[in-house]
Parts: C-alpha cells; sequence; structure tokens
C-alpha cells in the first residue's frame, strides 16, 4: 500500500509530498511519502515505491553533486549510524525509514530555482504562443524538446497553495540581493551541467530540473530533493528525437493521463486508475536503475 500520510511526533511542515519532523535544534526528518502531486495539485491516488525512489535517489545526487555546492543531507533514516545517534529513527518502521534522510535545518529561499536544457513543459508552451521562453526572444523555427544552445534560469516562485508562477530576475534579486541570485543562477547552472553529462553517461537525457536552495550558517545549501521524477524531466537517451513528445521516465506520464482526461488542473484532481499507477512505479523505478546502476530492493 502507498504511504500517503504519516503520523510521527514533532511535525513542523506536511507539503506535497514530503513531511517533515524535527529531530533536535540542528537537524530534521525529511519523509518522502507516495502521494503524488500534478500542475501543483496533490492527487487523490499514491504511487508504491514512489517515496523510497524519491529519497533513495536524491541521497545519490546530494552525495554526488556536494563538491559543487553544500546540500543539508546527512543520511539515510534506515542508517545503522543515525539510528544510534538519534534513538526516535528506531522505531520507524523499516519502510518508512528508507523513505526519509536526516536533514540540516536551513533557512529555506522560497525560490523554485528551475534550470531549462531542452525546449518542453511551460517552456515550449510559451514559445509556441509568442517565440520567447521566460521573456527571452528564441531563434525561430525550434521543435519541442529541442537542446537549447545554454541552459537557462528560470525561477518561480514556490506557492503552497494554487500555481507556482514565473520570477523574473529582478524580483529574484529584490528578494534576495545580487549577490545571493548570482549564486542561485550560478549553482544551479553547474549542477544542471554536470549531472546532465552523468546521465547521459547512463542513456538518460535530463532535460530540465528544480532546485531548491537556503542557507546553513549564511551558506548557500541545496535543500529538499534532488533531481528525482518528481522535479525533472528524464528521456531516454536512445529514443530521443526533437519534434515530438519524448520518452519519459518522470511525472510527464501523468500529466498526459491528466490532460487527455479534460481535467482543468483545479482541485479536487481525479483518481489515477490502476494501469496508470503501475505504470508510473514502473517509470521511477526504471529510472533510478539507470541513473544508480543499481536495482531498487
Amino acid at each position: 500500500m502507498p504511504v500517503m500520510y504519516t503520523d510521527l511526533p514533532g511535525l513542523i511542515h506536511r507539503g506535497k509530498v514530503r513531511d517533515t519532523y524535527e529531530l533536535d535544534n540542528h537537524t530534521m526528518l525529511l519523509v518522502a511519502t507516495d502521494r503524488i502531486s500534478a500542475f501543483d495539485v496533490v492527487l487523490p491516488t499514491g504511487i508504491p515505491r514512489k517515496g523510497k525512489v524519491l529519497n533513495t535517489l536524491s541521497a545519490f545526487w546530494f552525495q554526488r553533486t556536494g563538491f559543487l555546492c553544500p546540500n543539508h543531507y546527512l543520511s539515510i533514516a534506515d542508517d545503522p549510524e543515525a539510528r544510534s545517534k538519534y534513538p526516535f529513527l528506531a522505531d520507524l518502521p523499516e519502510g518508512l525509514a528508507q523513505q526519509a534522510m536526516v536533514v540540516r535545518r536551513a533557512e529555506r529561499i522560497d525560490i523554485e530555482c528551475i534550470v531549462r536544457g531542452y525546449l518542453a513543459g511551460s517552456a515550449w508552451a510559451e514559445y509556441r504562443k509568442g517565440g520567447t521562453v521566460f521573456g527571452h526572444q528564441m531563434p525561430p523555427g525550434l521543435k519541442e524538446g529541442q537542446r537549447l544552445d545554454k541552459p537557462l534560469f528560470t525561477p518561480t516562485t514556490k506557492a503552497e497553495e494554487g500555481h507556482d508562477e514565473n520570477m523574473p530576475i529582478s524580483q529574484v534579486v529584490e528578494m534576495v540581493g545580487p549577490k545571493l541570485a548570482q549564486e542561485l543562477e550560478t549553482q544551479s547552472i553547474d549542477i544542471y551541467n554536470h549531472c546532465l553529462e552523468y546521465a547521459l553517461s547512463r542513456g538518460i537525457l535530463l532535460a530540465d530540473t528544480k532546485l531548491e536552495f537556503g542557507l546553513v550558517g549564511g551558506r548557500l545549501t541545496v535543500i529538499d530533493e534532488m533531481l528525482t521524477p518528481d522535479s525533472s524531466r528524464f528521456w531516454d537517451a536512445e529514443g530521443y528525437q526533437p519534434g515530438r513528445s519524448q520518452p519519459n521516465f518522470d511525472k510527464q506520464f501523468v500529466r498526459d493521463w491528466l490532460d487527455n482526461e479534460g481535467w482543468d488542473h483545479e482541485p479536487p484532481a481525479p483518481e489515477l486508475p490502476d494501469d496508470v499507477v503501475e505504470m508510473t512505479t514502473q517509470r521511477y523505478v526504471e529510472v533510478y536503475r539507470r541513473l544508480t546502476g543499481q536495482e531498487l530492493t
């Protein structure tokens, strides 16, 4: 059964997908549930094994990219050393512990840092409408899914309710100052470029991704999740062909089904049928296997 809800002591925040609990003044427990959201709405149907994919894949990327930018990751919750340090974790069911990680407490920056390397999603919709992406005029004749000359930093607001909105760079500067605004852009693009090359070596195209940052001791730090099928578009490199929808291993499969059903992207969302749930699980598990080289146990 998918984990749709957790009820542990010390709840700090319940997000669209993750539940956050306090461990002490400096650390928190981040639980990736099996909830799934689309178009900023939490769906009533869970996706089995999704939380474990998100948790362990995020841990994989946190460990792989720490040299580029600090992150909040400390350990997966079922790690024996973590359980010894935080007795609270010893009482977690084993399955749930594999869906949770111990992280440093950070001062969140309420900006979704999106990097786009390919013309897809809302960027493609904007380009079709007016020939721009994030307000930048683009060359004519580009195709859906085409690789951009260089990655674009396209931040959005982080909305707790309703839909995220594009944030002009001037608004980012106004919110955090010019120095930190530049650092957010530079770090986001550096991480994207590094992970793009690694993913390609595993047969996956990283079309775009969303990163979140906070401050730990005044230092910019990656938080939340990292390069998961929830926060990124992962395409099959072998089947890639600009000008059409790409074979994908991410949440786009669910979005496409919802659009085909005629849903207006406003709550309540419809239930997902069993075959869509199963195929979504398969996509998440497969991209985990391809990227990490390991089977999801």
